[in-house]
């Protein structure tokens, strides 16, 4: 699981949230483009905007589990 200790500078308050592991796969922005975005540089992914529906929700759970580094965290 991720590391809320070290969390990407991008992430937007709330339970989702993006960590350093991040090897910029795009998996995540992919599964859940409506939660996720990479970086100025590519090098990470963050969370732009906490999920507002179930719909969004269930993508962002997706993206999570389907992280190859488990770099993506759910504090909720």
């Amino acid at each position: 699981m991720a590391d809320k200790a070290d969390k990407v500078s991008e992430n937007v308050p709330g339970p989702y949230y993006c960590d350093y592991e991040c090897i910029a796969c795009h998996l995540c922005v992919d599964t859940s483009p409506e939660n996720f975005k990479m970086n100025d540089d590519d090098s990470n992914a963050y969370v732009y905007k906490q999920p507002e529906n179930d719909a969004e929700k269930e993508a962002c759970e997706e993206a999570l589990e389907a992280c190859p580094v488990d770099a993506i965290g759910n504090d909720g």
